[in-house]
């Protein structure tokens, strides 16, 4: 079948915006969006230490099929991460080190996969953030086709193409293009709420009087 691509245009973000989450922890953009557009606890880092963020390219491929990742490849821009709807199908890796190896050379920025990886070795050691859901050695199928740059599900979050994606030890949030400045100041004010929280911890106060829980009642 063959491998469609939606005609799709969006604000391409400066490196100063960009540059602006570089404080912001996922869990905190997290929190700036009602604990809402956080992807699923299944898609992890494959090492740790990752801190990515970049605009979304996406893809939805077939189940096991890999075809539209590889030719997706080939519009991602520099700084861009590829963030790829595989169904949470890990029973195939659609990933491995000939992908990345081709996403480096197109200075991608990073990969979102709802599904697995192989060759998990050469992935580390490439040290660009993958996350997934799984690993299998056993490798996909070609020729099913799949969509470029539609709005996808990945980890249970929907992604459109331009949206702001980032990622670190605790996982990927995906922050709509269209609110990135609301939710961006409503982050730092929660940066600075949680900074006055410790200072208040170091004066003595507890954490229930703080955030103010229902009455304890004895029984």
């Amino acid at each position: 079948m063959a491998i469609q691509r939606a005609s799709t245009t969006f604000e391409k973000l400066k490196p100063s915006q960009l540059d602006a989450w570089k404080s912001i922890p996922t869990a905190v953009a997290g929190d700036a969006m009602n604990r809402q557009n956080l992807l699923h606890s299944r898609i992890a880092p494959i090492v740790d230490g990752y801190h990515m963020i970049g605009q979304a390219r996406t893809v939805a491929a077939v189940a096991g099929d890999n075809s539209a990742i590889h030719a997706a490849l080939g519009f991602v821009e520099p700084g861009q991460i590829l963030v790829i709807d595989g169904g949470g199908y890990t029973d195939r890796a659609l990933w491995g080190g000939i992908l990345t190896s081709y996403a480096k050379r197109m200075q991608c920025a990073g990969v979102v996969l709802d599904g697995a990886v192989r060759d998990v070795a050469e992935l580390k050691a490439e040290l660009m953030p993958i996350y997934c859901c799984g690993r299998n050695p056993a490798g996909p199928s070609k020729g099913w086709g799949g969509m470029i740059d539609v709005t996808i599900s990945c980890g249970g979050v929907a992604v459109s193409p331009g949206d702001l994606i980032i990622g670190d030890d605790d996982g990927v949030a995906v922050i709509p293009l269209d609110r990135a400045d609301t939710i961006l100041k409503t982050a730092k004010r929660r940066l600075e709420f949680e900074a006055d929280v410790l200072k208040r911890i170091e004066a003595g106060e507890d954490t229930a009087s703080i955030f103010a829980p229902a009455t304890i009642e004895d029984i």
